[in-house]
């Protein structure tokens, strides 16, 4: 069971980094699902660079994970990647529950096309990666 939560919670951030691989070079038109905005405004304009510091980021939640599960092999002691890991889990978790503004579950700023993605998706996957970096941690 943990190793198909390991497996999985890996495989999610993986292909969640390779995402944001693709995105820092393809073209934006119109309203993004992927920040938040108001009025059609975007809050902010991700840089390249920033967009793909957060694909390596994804990258290294992975290889935590696959540390911490024993797919991968470190001198870190297995204490230590348990407790990164819930540390991993615990920021999933306030992604997931939000600024109470424009983003996360409990967000008060609705209707754009990204707080549509991220009340049916963005939050609901954060959730599920927190509970399986979380099982992983616990082994």
């Amino acid at each position: 069971m943990i190793a198909l939560a390991a497996f999985t919670t890996c495989l999610a951030f993986v292909i969640l980094a390779l995402w944001h691989f693709c995105m820092a070079f393809l073209p934006h038109t119109g309203e993004s699902t992927a920040v938040p905005s108001v009025d059609g405004k975007p809050l902010f304009v991700p840089t390249r660079t920033a967009t793909l510091l957060v694909g390596v980021a994804l990258l290294g939640c992975a290889a935590l994970v696959a540390t911490t599960a024993g797919l991968l092999r470190t001198g870190v002691p297995h204490r230590a990647l348990s407790w990164i890991s819930y540390a991993l889990a615990l920021g999933l978790t306030a992604r997931a529950i939000g600024d109470f503004r424009y983003v996360g579950l409990f967000k008060k700023v609705r209707g754009s096309p990204f707080a549509r993605m991220d009340t049916r998706f963005y939050s609901p996957l954060c959730l599920l990666l927190a509970a399986g970096v979380s099982l992983v941690a616990g082994q």
